[in-house]
């Protein structure tokens, strides 16, 4: 037979909701401080990303020197993606106990929370290699340097001899 005293059902009762507040506010801290973080497979590219998947930190590798601007931009992209997704999995596991797998909760925050689509990292570009040989050579005839024009001739005024005789009596002999 199940306890109908008021007391100790309001108390049961009461201690369920202080529990579940408890852990309510250990995901809310656990989601606050969480981070997603994703290294590209060529070390290229990290990426470090926030619980709502706001950029955190960004660094590049050593493999990232001379790696052309729009595969590098597409590295970063796809590895922030991963880092976000990641970032979405840990809140899933954060709210999982709290709120169940199987529940409208879980669905609504599913809803608020979408999957991210994880794009496959671009494939490594070809190095560009140019070739020269005659016939280009022949093409494209080297350019004279452009010449630089001379300095102007310097006038009478600036032959002037300021330096001999008095300045003031000048013309006055």
């Amino acid at each position: 037979m199940t306890n109908t005293d008021p007391n100790l059902v309001l108390s049961d009762y009461e201690k369920r909701v202080a529990a579940l507040l408890e852990k309510a506010e250990e995901a809310k801290t656990q989601i606050r401080d969480l981070t997603g973080s994703a290294t590209s497979q060529d070390g290229a590219v990290t990426v470090t990303v926030s619980a709502a998947g706001a950029l955190v930190d960004l660094s590049f590798g050593a493999e990232a020197e001379g790696m052309p601007r729009a595969r590098l931009a597409a590295l970063v992209m796809a590895t922030a993606r991963r880092a976000q997704a990641q970032a979405t999995q840990r809140i899933t596991e954060i709210m999982a106990p709290i709120i169940g797998d199987n529940t409208d909760a879980m669905r609504f925050l599913h809803e608020q929370v979408p999957p991210v689509v994880v794009p496959d990292e671009p494939p490594p570009a070809a190095p560009v290699l140019r070739q020269f040989n005659e016939e280009e050579a022949a093409e494209q005839p080297p350019q004279a340097p452009i010449r630089q024009p001379r300095p102007a001739r310097a006038t009478d005024e600036d032959e002037n001899d300021y330096d001999q005789g008095d300045p003031l009596s000048r013309g006055d002999k």
